[in-house]
């Protein structure tokens, strides 16, 4: 217990001094120290500031540039969705303009077609294979070939159109993504230290399994505007061979229908002319008729003016055989008496003979007026059909430019 209350050994004067100098230095050395890291820290305070400011300051400038790009990639593609949409529009006017040209098509083949069955009716010789019947083929022929362009024509236009909207899909689909890009990247670039919504993020730097490089992102944009522009090219190339398919097709469709005109006209004048030419006939042969009848009439008159003459010289004749003796001479007046017998009995064969002759030609003249008035009629019959059967239903007809 005497020992736990003694005094603590005293330091000698040099120890004080040897320690006091060494805390002295060591707290020297350790505020050295520190002033060094201050320093330091300063300077590292002031350089990765200048470094996040700068860094900060490239990357807004990067933003803004790929804002820029981001505009300028979504104003071409918008520019080429309006032409695109505006072109397939007037390919869908140009789809309408070819339907209503195969529609106003099927009259006038159908006309066609009855024209022909109608002249079918025709008879006798009149059923020809005459200019308008030729034509009239030629006629169904051309529209079935224009019926059959147009309908070709009419599926290209829908295939164009299919791909006018594929390209216009691929458009609208990279437009839309480039419009979500550009409200991120706007909203990135309105981001600033100060803004309430900054946060840290797990995993914030890392590249997406599905990132592309900046040259197919180009490339990407580039395959849909020169899509687009290869689909509208092929479209303008349609239209104008649409517009002259259109053009030619009524040009030929019209020509072929004025030329059935005009051998229809023609027909139906050779008709009317032949017609005309047969009822000269027919009046001639009445008029030969009834002086043929009349003539007849004047022959069998004739013979039956010979038989008193005929019976007064045979009368005479016999009556001179009873001539006593010598009287029964043959004398100048029997010679004579003969003679007179023979030349009229030859005059009434030869009347006869006329007359056979005479009967034989108003039969053939009456054949002749029944054959004339069955060829009228035959004529009639083709004036019908051609003129107010056909001519009048193609009268119908308006082929318009398409």
């Amino acid at each position: 217990m005497a020992k736990l209350l003694q005094a603590p050994p005293k330091c000698l004067s040099p120890d004080w001094h040897i320690a006091n100098k060494m805390q002295c230095a060591s707290a020297e050395s350790q505020k050295s120290s520190s002033e060094r890291v201050t320093a330091e820290s300063q300077r590292l305070v002031d350089e990765t500031e200048k470094t996040t400011q700068k860094t900060q300051s490239d990357v807004n400038k990067r933003i803004e540039q790929r804002l820029e790009e981001i505009k300028f990639w979504k104003q071409e593609l918008d520019d080429k969705l309006e032409q695109i949409v505006n072109e397939t529009e007037v390919l869908l006017t140009c789809k309408t303009r070819v339907e209503k040209a195969l529609e106003s098509c099927k009259e006038p083949l159908v006309i066609a077609k009855q024209c022909l069955l109608n002249r079918e009716r025709r008879v006798g010789i009149d059923l020809v294979h005459d200019k308008v019947e030729q034509e009239l083929l030629k006629e169904a022929e051309v529209i079935k070939g224009v019926i059959a362009l147009l309908e070709r024509t009419l599926g290209q236009i829908k295939e164009q159109i299919r791909l006018n909207r594929s390209a216009k899909y691929q458009l609208e689909m990279d437009l839309r993504d480039k419009f979500t890009a550009l409200m991120i990247d706007d909203y990135c670039a309105g981001l600033t230290n100060n803004t309430p919504d900054i946060r840290y993020t797990n995993n914030a730097v890392k590249m997406e399994g599905n990132s592309v490089s900046l040259e197919d992102w180009i490339d990407f944009s580039n395959i849909n505007i020169e899509k687009a522009n290869k689909q509208r090219n092929r479209s303008l190339a349609l239209r104008a061979l649409i517009d002259r398919i259109l053009s030619q097709t009524v040009i030929d469709v019209r020509k072929q229908y004025e030329t059935v005109n005009v051998a229809f006209r023609n027909r139906v004048k050779e008709v009317k002319d032949a017609k005309q030419k047969l009822e000269t006939l027919l009046a001639m042969v009445m008029d030969e008729t009834v002086s043929q009848e009349k003539n007849i009439a004047t022959l069998e008159k004739a013979i039956s003016d010979k038989e008193g003459p005929v019976q007064v010289a045979q009368t005479r004749l016999e009556a001179r055989t009873h001539r006593p003796n010598v009287e029964l001479c043959c004398d100048i007046v029997q010679y004579r008496l003969m003679n007179e017998v023979e030349e009229i009995t030859n005059n009434i064969q030869r009347l006869k003979d006329t007359l056979a002759q005479a009967k034989a030609e108003l039969k053939g003249l009456s054949r002749q007026q029944l054959f004339l008035e069955e060829e009228i009629q035959v004529k009639e019959n083709t004036l019908y059909v051609d003129e107010v059967l056909c001519m009048q239903m193609r009268e119908s007809v308006s082929i318009n430019n398409f």
